[in-house]
C-alpha cells in the first residue's frame, strides 16, 4: 500500500518541475528502483494512472529500472550481488558488509513537451 503515497509524491514532484520548466505535457517519466525498496512497478502504474487524472502528466509513459542489490565485504573488500538467500561474502564468507545498491527510489528524469 505504500505504493499509493510514493506515486502521489512521485507525481508531486513530476509536475512541480514541470511547472518550473514551463511545460505544457509530461511525456515520460523515468525512475529508478532497488530490489530493497519494495516498492512493485505495477502498483505505480496504476495509482499513476489514477493520480495523473486530469493533469499534464496523464498519459504520460513511466520507465523502470531496477538497481540490483550489491554488498562490499568490510573484510576483504569483494563486491558482490546479494540474493534473498545468501548474505555472506563469496570471497571470504563473512557476512559483515556494506549494502552499496539496491535501497534506490527516485525519480531519474523526465520528458516534457
Amino acid at each position: 500500500m505504500h505504493e499509493l503515497d510514493i506515486t502521489q509524491s512521485m507525481l508531486d514532484l513530476v509536475l512541480e518541475e514541470a511547472k518550473k520548466l514551463g511545460a505544457k505535457k509530461v511525456d515520460h517519466i523515468h525512475l529508478v528502483i532497488g530490489e530493497m525498496s519494495g516498492v512493485v512497478g505495477e502498483s505505480v502504474e496504476f495509482y499513476f494512472g489514477f493520480f495523473s487524472k486530469d493533469t499534464i502528466a496523464e498519459g504520460a509513459v513511466l520507465s523502470f529500472k531496477h538497481m540490483q542489490t550489491q554488498a562490499r565485504c568490510r573484510k576483504c573488500g569483494e563486491v558482490f550481488a546479494l540474493t534473498n538467500s545468501n548474505w555472506v561474502c563469496p570471497n571470504c564468507s563473512d557476512s559483515n558488509m556494506e549494502i552499496l545498491t539496491g535501497a534506490e527510489l527516485y525519480i531519474e528524469s523526465i520528458d516534457v513537451e
